[in-house]
């Protein structure tokens, strides 16, 4: 398995990154989850739409709480043709109390925990802290990526903008 020595820091330390880089043109790479239901989650769920991956390492830190919320906003003005889904490494549990307090409800969420293979799979598993980083992907309804982004400094918000534009355009 690839490691990306330096791919992205944690509070100005840099952290490596296991699995190859997912970029812009790739075939996005197959993933199972688990649903807040404890229900997998798959790629194939959102076959012949545009998919939002908002990837985060816990729905419980302040900069993670704001990236679903507003992702969350951000649905209200998209159609039935996107589908948004964070992925952590939150236990479903958690994923649920967390949406339900803060009315989450357009973004559904999937844990990486029970089966482990988002994290390799799209090069966001941080080595040295266990977690995800701060990543989003937007996958075309063809099932290739249109917009990959590793947020550089995990502790920062990634470029809303940018994921909205790449969603326009695939639709």
């Amino acid at each position: 398995m690839a490691e990306r020595a330096g791919a992205v820091t944690f509070k100005g330390g840099p952290m490596t990154l296991v699995g190859d880089e997912v970029k812009v043109g790739d075939k996005a790479p197959a993933f199972k989850v688990t649903g807040q239901d404890m229900s997998d989650i798959t790629n194939a769920d959102y076959a012949g739409k545009v998919l939002v991956l908002s990837v985060v390492p816990s729905l419980d830190t302040p900069v993670c709480a704001t990236q679903t919320r507003k992702f969350n906003e951000k649905a209200a003005d998209l159609s039935g043709d996107v589908g948004i889904l964070t992925v952590s490494l939150d236990l479903p549990m958690a994923a649920k109390r967390f949406c339900g307090a803060e009315g989450i409800e357009a973004v559904k969420t999937g844990s990486d925990f029970k089966y482990l293979g988002f994290g390799e799979g799209y090069g966001v598993k941080i080595k040295e802290l266990g977690l995800l980083c701060r990543a989003v992907f937007v996958v075309g309804k063809d099932g290739k990526v249109v917009h990959a982004q590793y947020v550089g400094e995990v502790a920062e918000e990634p470029n809303y903008d940018a994921v909205m534009q790449a969603v326009k355009s695939a639709l």
